[in-house]
């Protein structure tokens, strides 16, 4: 062996000790760490045990009020969806009637509303286009029927379906809309009633 071999193999020797009291020395390190560490996970586990009886204790009859009262308000939110959904497609329903059947409830809602006075009725663009003469007719037999009388306007309100009565130049706005809006809380608790009544 060279006198360059020997160094090289001392070094290496040396290094291999040296490593070795490196990797004891740091197994007893971790070993010391994880004793450690199990001691606080040890306490902080007994300690939320200790938490969490407590908190059955004071907190399970508010829990479970605060669940039940949870569970009420999303019944309730759903069944107010699904009745606002009713309300909704009962108003397309309306606005979509074939003309003849639609003209006979512009009629029934204009009996309830016309006044003994002298005024014009106002209807949606799209409405004028399909009011027949018999329907006109009718309007002014209506308005005459209960002491007044009633035009059809040449212009045309904003509005999807129903009429806008205009007397004097006040308006009484009876469109489909203004007339679900105003007996919004009715229709609903009808529905409510229709649907829900086995459910409560």
């Amino acid at each position: 062996m060279t006198g360059l071999e020997t160094i090289v193999e001392q070094i290496l020797q040396e290094a291999q000790k040296e490593a070795e009291e490196i990797k004891a020395q740091a197994a007893r390190n971790a070993d010391s760490i994880i004793a450690n560490a199990k001691k606080t996970v040890d306490k902080m586990n007994e300690e939320t045990r200790e938490k969490v009886a407590q908190a059955e204790k004071s907190g399970s009859f508010r829990a479970k009020s605060s669940s039940e009262l949870k569970k009420r308000q999303a019944i309730l939110a759903a069944k107010q969806s699904i009745i606002g959904n009713m309300l909704d497609k009962a108003y397309d329903a309306m606005v979509a009637l074939p003309d003849e059947e639609y003209f006979q409830v512009i009629v029934k809602c204009l009996e309830k509303s016309v006044q003994p006075k002298s005024g014009e009725i106002c209807f949606s663009g799209k409405d004028r286009k399909r009011l027949t003469p018999q329907t006109e007719k009718q309007i002014e037999q209506i308005a005459a029927a209960h002491g007044g009388s009633l035009k059809v306007s040449n212009g045309n309100c904003d509005i999807d379906g129903g009429f806008i009565l205009i007397y004097g130049g006040i308006e009484e706005n009876c469109s489909f809309r203004a007339m679900l809006d105003a007996n919004r809380e009715h229709l609903a608790d009808k529905v409510n009633e229709l649907l829900f009544v086995d459910n409560r």
